[in-house]
């Protein structure tokens, strides 16, 4: 655990520090495009945040292939290369996208070649658990277009819940730290070494993203951009890919008892393959909604607009602040839900549980349209926005009221017409032609 902790302070440590200049290169080089229709940002702010994530999760390889127990997976394994070359990949579209805007198309198909390159190199999924069924191989094909599909989702769901301050970096930031949980436990309480790629691009993945929300919270000072949206997709994509594909559930039944018994344990992990993945669950629901919307209106399901889910919050009344919290929300409950359902999927207080934190998400959703007033005695106690205002009365006023209330810097006539304010005006005149005398 000591030497996964190393790894993602190092990596939050090297973006974090990289971010600043990372922000004077982009409005250098002119990465700050102009305000769109569909951006809740008033003024124009620098993207290609996701250099800095890059070198962050160079950073975390490297120092994790230094280490006494993280440089076996380096040794065992060739997931982590062929991560690095499809971030690599996907990287450097998302910079050129950043700055020069490419069709939507051309990064498809940049997607569909980085997933490519990671398959190429041995990352792809071997067999699909089923319930009730047990462990299906899979074909190279049908291995490789699975891989794929998994691979472009992700990374599309990620990219597109990518639209308020601090909005992206921290749902899966929250999915990492899910997911590095599930991970871990399988390797260390398992023994099993095929998780062990898996627990480390998540832990790199969560440094990534502690790094640079710092930066990237509201007001932003900097945005991640598609090369970083992209980018913590694929990595996030990847630990799926190699958790779900190459852990072998005859492996599991050691300890659960059957092959059936060994599958139902790794639902919380194959779910994100049917679904796709439960820890983005909330950002999938986004991707999904807005193909159907937009194919319903006969646009382009690339077409931008501003019907996602943050747009609609922040239409429903919430503030930018709280509607990221929401979304923060939702994501830790899914993500965390599944996490406690593959620890005891037999325990009905984790069901009661997320029922509970279900219905407190549905009030913090309609909180805007009940809003909550304090009564008389607690005024002073509560923020303003939770006091009763007092009615004011707009009617004619009696003339000695107006007099009363009339400032005297309007002025008031005096002696000889003079105003107050007039007469005050002219003392220091007065005070300097005597000392001139």
């Amino acid at each position: 655990m000591r030497e996964y902790l190393l790894t993602l302070c190092i990596t939050a440590a090297v973006t974090y520090l990289l971010t600043g200049p990372v922000r004077k290169f982009a409005i250098v080089a002119g990465a700050m495009p102009e305000i769109r229709a569909r951006d809740v940002h008033r003024e124009p702010t620098p993207r290609l945040g996701g250099i800095a994530m890059f070198f962050g999760l160079c950073a975390g390889l490297l120092v994790a292939d230094h280490l006494t127990n993280l440089s076996e997976v380096f040794e065992k394994s060739n997931e982590p290369r062929a991560l690095l070359s499809g971030a690599a990949l996907i990287w450097l579209i998302g910079v050129l996208d950043d700055k020069f805007e490419i069709d939507a198309l051309i990064k498809l198909g940049g997607q569909m070649i980085a997933a490519g390159v990671m398959v190429m190199q041995g990352l792809t999924i071997l067999w699909l658990p089923i319930p009730s069924v047990g462990s299906v191989a899979l074909t190279q094909w049908q291995g490789t277009l699975l891989t794929v599909a998994l691979v472009v989702i992700t990374i599309n769901a990620v990219n597109f819940v990518d639209g308020l301050d601090g909005l992206a970096a921290g749902m899966v930031g929250i999915a990492a730290a899910a997911f590095f949980l599930y991970a871990y436990r399988i390797w260390y309480s398992y023994g099993i070494e095929a998780a062990a790629p898996a627990t480390l691009f998540s832990a790199i993945l969560m440094g990534m993203c502690l790094g640079f929300l710092p930066h990237n919270m509201h007001p932003a000072r900097i945005f991640m951009g598609d090369s970083g949206s992209m980018l913590i997709g694929l990595v996030l994509a990847a630990g799926a890919i190699s958790i779900t594909g190459q852990i072998d559930p005859d492996a599991l039944k050691l300890f659960a008892g059957s092959e059936k018994a060994a599958v139902h344990q790794t639902v919380p992990v194959y779910i994100p393959l049917l679904l796709p993945l439960t820890i983005i669950a909330v950002p999938a629901a986004d991707l999904i909604l807005a193909i159907v919307r937009r194919t319903w209106r006969g646009q382009s399901p690339f077409a931008a607009d501003r019907g996602h889910l943050h747009h609609r919050l922040l239409e429903v009344g919430h503030s930018h602040s709280r509607a990221v919290w929401i979304m923060y929300f939702w994501a830790a409950l899914i993500a965390f839900g599944s996490l406690a359902y593959s620890v005891n999927s037999a325990s009905m207080w984790i069901v009661l549980g997320v029922v509970i934190l279900s219905a407190i998400g549905l009030v913090l959703l309609l909180l805007p349209r009940f809003t909550p007033r304090a009564p008389m005695w607690a005024q002073r106690f509560v923020p303003p926005r939770y006091r009763r205002r007092r009615p004011v009365l707009a009617g004619p006023m009696e003339p000695a009221e107006a007099e009363q209330r009339t400032p005297v810097a309007v002025g008031v006539a005096g002696v000889n017409g003079a105003t107050a304010l007039g007469a005050r005006s002219r003392v220091p005149e007065r005070r300097k032609a005597e000392t001139s005398r």
